[in-house]
């Protein structure tokens, strides 16, 4: 039985620590940058792309400071007032989903993916309640956010 613990547990630290991977609704990029590098790409694509940096949490540094060592990891929640207010005008719950985030993650080699929900995938639950302003909102979403996302891994 112990055995069969040590095995299962051997898995899991393995699976929490596997690189992102594709999967339905998100965009998985992998880039040749370094966390860092990638992280700053985001912010920099962000501005260009006339998006706000609205929050940022990663649990990397907060780790290192308890003398635990993990890969670079960050969340970054961008968004525009402009999209704000034409979505809350939409769907007063559909807001409960901005900002729309991007996760930034280092990879075993020292590069690092950047991957997100696409805005479509994230707004869905929404649709049937909101004005149909609320898909063609959520399909400029996309759009903006694929050109962050290849202006960030370029």
């Amino acid at each position: 039985m112990r055995a069969v613990l040590i095995v299962v547990m051997m898995s899991l630290g393995f699976a929490a620590q596997a690189e992102m991977a594709p999967r339905d609704g998100w965009v998985v990029l992998q880039s040749d940058k370094d966390f860092g590098a990638l992280v700053g790409s985001v912010k920099a694509a962000a501005k260009a792309n006339k998006m706000g940096v609205v929050t940022q949490a990663g649990p990397t540094a907060a780790a290192k400071s308890r003398g635990v060592t993990i890969p670079g990891n960050r969340v970054i929640g961008l968004f525009n007032n402009v999209y704000a207010v034409r979505i809350l005008g939409l769907s007063t719950a559909a807001m409960i989903e901005a900002p729309i985030r991007v996760y930034v993650t280092e990879n075993e080699d020292g590069t690092a993916t950047l991957s997100y929900k696409m805005p479509s995938t994230v707004f869905a639950p929404y649709m049937a309640e909101a004005d149909a302003d609320l898909e063609v909102a959520a399909g400029e979403l996309d759009a903006i956010f694929m050109a962050i996302a290849q202006g960030a891994v370029q």
